[in-house]
């Protein structure tokens, strides 16, 4: 089978970009002829890996698959921080020479740094990733809440990502976790799994152990879609979570209503024309009663459909807050928010950083969470 025209132009930018690392380092590292071969063959095998990490999730299952996925993801994010770092050291030196200030003891210190604060960055970044997420505690004020809804609890947990790394034990200990704050109700919002039903039902079995007195409920993610969303929504409900698919419930206490929402992923439409996502239809045929409207959508840009549908509330997730630099920067482009409690006109929009991670097994400066926000009187 003839390789795609996209993943040719991705791995011939990735060759030009490893040429640019090995120019900018190799030369000023002065490592000698059997050194010089060993960076380069490390060059080399690096852009081997890179491409594999990407596809590592529709790898076949062999003896082998799964030690390649962890070398091919460790791989793209050592690639990441090792590119962005000879960036900055040529900015460096760049400012140095105009200020004529750069001589060769700086030049060749500066290339041995480069990939050894690569290599500790990703290392840190591996130990935050596979940690179990900490406890965010985030109030949200609502105007006129009833008192009976004053510290009504949602458990928020987003872009999980049960795939090549995250397996069964990872999802089971933030079950564990999440079960421990005793919400009222708990939220995942999207991008649960990166793989099929047939490949990680065994992994996303810990998710019939979540329980809240108001229930537990599911929105697709955009990856819930490259992995067979039908699959993935009727594997969910038979793990005996509700899937709100442009659909609500209403939940009491005592004489209030609270109406817990939810939306198909934002671009869900390119991939099923039927589950395109719709604040409106979502909050369609609510009782007259109801005091608090929350919208569970995977991206935060589903907020001003969701804000100019009277929703109060949105939970969100998708950013992983940037997972680590640079692409924090990036998210913007996309998205109105990265994380945290933000407004939109009269509802407020939490986004979270999510859970787990996406691709490479780090995470640098955007922490995972698991979300316990309360509704409070503003």
């Amino acid at each position: 089978m003839r390789p795609s025209r996209s993943f040719v132009i991705l791995l011939s930018l990735l060759v030009l970009l490893q040429v640019y690392i090995g120019m900018r380092l190799l030369p000023d590292l002065a490592l000698g002829l059997a050194g010089g071969i060993a960076a380069v063959l490390a060059l080399v095998l690096l852009t081997v890996l890179v491409p594999v990490g990407l596809m590592s999730a529709s790898l076949r299952r062999r003896r082998w698959s799964e030690l390649v996925a962890w070398a091919g993801l460790l791989s793209m994010g050592f690639f990441s921080s090792l590119l962005v770092t000879t960036l900055l050291r040529d900015l460096v030196l760049l400012g140095l020479l105009a200020a004529g200030a750069l001589g060769p003891e700086f030049r060749q210190g500066s290339a041995l740094a480069v990939p050894l604060v690569a290599a500790t960055v990703t290392l840190v970044g591996f130990v935050n990733a596979r940690r179990v997420a900490r406890v965010v505690k985030v109030d949200v004020p609502i105007v006129n809440l009833p008192p009976a809804l004053d510290g009504y609890a949602i458990a928020q947990i987003s872009d999980i990502h049960v795939g090549p790394t995250i397996k069964r034990a990872f999802l089971n200990a933030v079950v564990n976790k999440v079960n421990g704050l005793r919400a009222d109700a708990i939220a995942i919002t999207g991008d649960l799994v990166d793989g099929s039903v047939q490949r990680l039902a065994l992994h996303t079995q810990p998710l019939a152990r979540l329980a809240a007195p108001d229930g537990v409920f599911f929105v697709t993610g955009n990856h819930e879609y490259y992995s067979g969303a039908e699959e993935w929504i009727a594997e969910v409900r038979r793990l005996g979570v509700t899937v709100l698919l442009n659909q609500h419930v209403v939940r009491r206490r005592g004489g209030a209503a609270l109406m817990i929402a939810g939306v198909a992923d934002y671009t869900a439409h390119h991939f099923n024309p039927a589950h395109r996502s719709d604040p409106r239809a979502a909050a369609a045929g609510a009782p007259q009663d109801v005091d608090v409207r929350v919208l569970l959508a995977h991206q935060p840009r589903s907020a001003p459909e969701a804000a100019a549908a009277g929703f109060d509330l949105q939970l969100s997730g998708h950013t992983h807050g940037g997972q680590f630099f640079p692409w924090n920067l990036f998210v913007p482009l996309q998205q109105p928010f990265v994380a945290g409690l933000k407004r939109v006109r009269d509802m407020w929009v939490y986004t979270s950083r999510g859970t787990g991670y996406w691709g490479p097994p780090k995470r640098f400066g955007a922490p995972s969470e698991i979300t316990l926000v309360r509704l409070v009187p503003a």
